[in-house]
């Protein structure tokens, strides 16, 4: 809507709506007080002496208001069972909040709307932002990553680098790569300077969406912060390696690591161990497994099933055996996946009679094999041609 006016005279008027000329922060909107409003906008406007004609735009968007009703009984059943589950303990502040925006309908104003009368009407401290925020990501509600953009723009939530951070993570876990960069450009724009958690985030989405270069590049920005990156940094780069199939860049860092006397979560460790395994790369697997020890982690049946495969795969059986009867002199209880993957290696070698003294060594010390190992033995004697005794050597395993 236009307003004109000319005249060669002072003028002065009334008008039951304000005449706005710049921006209104939302935190003004939601006025809990509706006779102030309608007082301020009483007022006469100021006196002026002008030729040119009186211009001001009125944009429709900027005369809507929130207004703050409480939610009534005229709400879905899904609704309401949302509402039923909040916290009993939460405050009325926060389950106020909680309650308009499970049953937020963007025709009756937008989300800023919302939450700029909710500053201005339950004046909300840092920490029921905290609770609010909490709640909706428990929730997995839709709108939880905008309700915490717009949080990072309120005084009242007083926001930190870590808040930003935890939003980037967010979106980097849903492969939301744009958005979380718009969050990092975001916050550098506002001051804050990226510190090593937050770059570190950075090479993690990266990592997980593929993006080998861009987690390379972060994690040389993270070097130039002149500070000892942490373990947390070199996992993620290492892990991006992997994913990248690239195993021996990974074991590069981890050796860098070692040399630092920093040592990587065992999660980092069996990432690799199982990215040589799984190509078969005997040595790989054995020098991280070795590694693995090294860096104080007990090694778990687990652990030992990747170095078993990667033999396996290399189609050397006797060094899987060998693997597997480590193991037992370690006092580790064999599971049947490993005893699988040992009948797997004689099997690809085709050593039947290795392998029948394999499964009566394990019969004479009380082994018993389970499902997937008997698959094996199923699968190996069918391709024989000797379906009958395959029957008859499951039922004697059946009845041991």
């Amino acid at each position: 809507m236009m307003v004109t006016s000319a005249c060669n005279i002072p003028h002065c008027s009334y008008s039951p709506f304000p005449i706005i000329n710049k921006q209104i922060h939302p935190q003004s909107w939601g006025n809990g007080n509706p006779s102030l409003s309608l007082k301020q906008a009483m007022k006469p406007s100021s006196c002026t002496f002008s030729n040119e004609p009186q211009i001001s735009f009125i944009d429709a968007e900027e005369k809507r208001r929130f207004k703050w009703v409480e939610i009534g009984p005229g709400i879905t059943e899904e609704q309401r069972q949302a509402i039923d589950k909040l916290p009993f303990k939460m405050t009325k502040r926060c389950k106020a909040l909680m309650k308009q925006i499970i049953c937020f309908n963007p025709e009756k104003g937008s989300l800023e709307d919302l939450l700029g009368a909710w500053v201005n009407v339950m004046k909300p401290r840092r920490a029921d932002w905290l609770v609010v925020l909490k709640e909706l990501k428990v929730m997995e509600h839709p709108l939880y990553f905008q309700v915490a953009e717009i949080a990072l723009l309120e005084e009242t939530f007083e926001a930190n680098i870590r808040d930003y951070t935890k939003i980037i993570h967010g979106y980097g876990k849903q492969n939301r790569i744009r958005e979380a960069e718009n969050i990092l450009d975001a916050m550098k724009r506002r001051g804050f300077i990226c510190d090593q958690v937050t770059l570190t985030t950075m090479v993690h989405m990266y990592s997980k969406a593929g993006n080998l270069k861009l987690a390379e590049d972060t994690f040389e920005e993270i070097k130039l912060l002149g500070q000892q990156l942490d373990k947390r940094s070199y996992g993620a780069m290492i892990m991006a390696y992997i994913r990248a199939e690239m195993p021996e860049q990974g074991e590069g860092l981890l050796k860098e690591m070692d040399n630092l006397e920093i040592y990587a979560g065992s999660e980092v460790y069996k990432a690799l161990l199982r990215a040589y395994s799984t190509n078969g790369d005997t040595d790989g697997a054995q020098r991280v497994f070795g590694a693995i020890q090294l860096a104080g982690i007990s090694p778990d049946a687990k652990l030992c099933g990747l170095l078993i495969n990667a033999y396996q795969v290399a189609g050397q059986s006797e060094e899987a055996r060998v693997a597997f009867e480590n193991m037992r002199r370690a006092g580790l209880e064999p599971s049947d996946k490993c005893v699988a993957l040992v009948l797997a290696a004689y099997e690809k070698q085709n050593k039947l009679n290795k392998a029948l003294e394999f499964l009566m060594d394990l019969e004479r010390d009380g082994i018993v094999v389970g499902k997937e190992a008997s698959s094996i033995l199923a699968q190996w004697f069918k391709k024989l041609g000797v379906v009958e005794q395959v029957e008859q050597v499951l039922r004697e395993f059946a009845a041991k």
